[in-house]
């Protein structure tokens, strides 16, 4: 008969995923794990693998979570271009409200370990193709509605935006992102604002 676990497991994984959030993957120990989870070094091991393994669930864990918001916003009924303004908008207001200047989890993991693991890269490549399609989805639905100019490409625009919103989350890991932030993200609004068919 297995042993009934003495943690709750979706508990252990936030903590971690906090703790890998604010130390970042190579500053993180295993003592470190142990003392934030409140757990021991055997049962850390036995639930979640290496350090390694349990990195890899937690990006996993995060990422499957932002999917679903940003799919949030392109979905109901109504202008299509009126969700790629949401989450533009949206992107803006999380870099604005956030203290302590984590930047985003995903960013953090491309910048320093996209290089050195090919999982993490595919995590991340997976995060970055879904938010892709999901913005080239909304814009070809906006020009089917007559939204865009005939002559806009969503494909290109799409991947403009991805660019864009993910060079707002690198820049959001400076000490004062502000000004720049809402400078690109007033940018980003007027270059789908100008493929609008007039």
């Amino acid at each position: 008969m297995s042993r009934v676990k003495e943690f709750d497991v979706d508990v252990a994984c936030e903590a971690a995923l906090e703790l890998f959030w604010r130390k970042g993957y190579e500053a993180t120990s295993v003592s470190d794990l142990v003392a934030e989870l409140g757990i021991g070094k055997a049962s850390l091991y036995a639930t979640f693998g290496t350090k390694r393994e349990l990195y890899l669930t937690v990006l996993n864990r995060y990422i499957a979570r932002g999917d679903k918001r940003f799919i949030e916003d392109f979905a109901g009924p109504g202008p299509a271009l009126a969700g790629v303004r949401r989450l533009i908008d949206r992107y803006l207001a999380e870099i604005l409200d956030e203290s302590g200047r984590k930047g985003c989890f995903v960013v953090n993991a491309a910048m320093e370990m996209m290089s050195k693991d090919p999982d993490v890269a595919r995590l991340v490549e997976r995060n970055w193709d879904a938010l892709e399609m999901a913005l080239r989805m909304a814009l070809s639905r906006a020009k089917a509605q007559g939204e865009l100019d005939d002559a806009v490409d969503p494909e290109a625009l799409a991947c403009f935006l991805l660019t864009v919103l993910q060079g707002m989350r690198v820049l959001s890991k400076g000490p004062d992102p502000a000004a720049r932030a809402k400078a690109t993200a007033k940018q980003a609004i007027a270059v789908v604002d100008a493929a609008r068919k007039h």
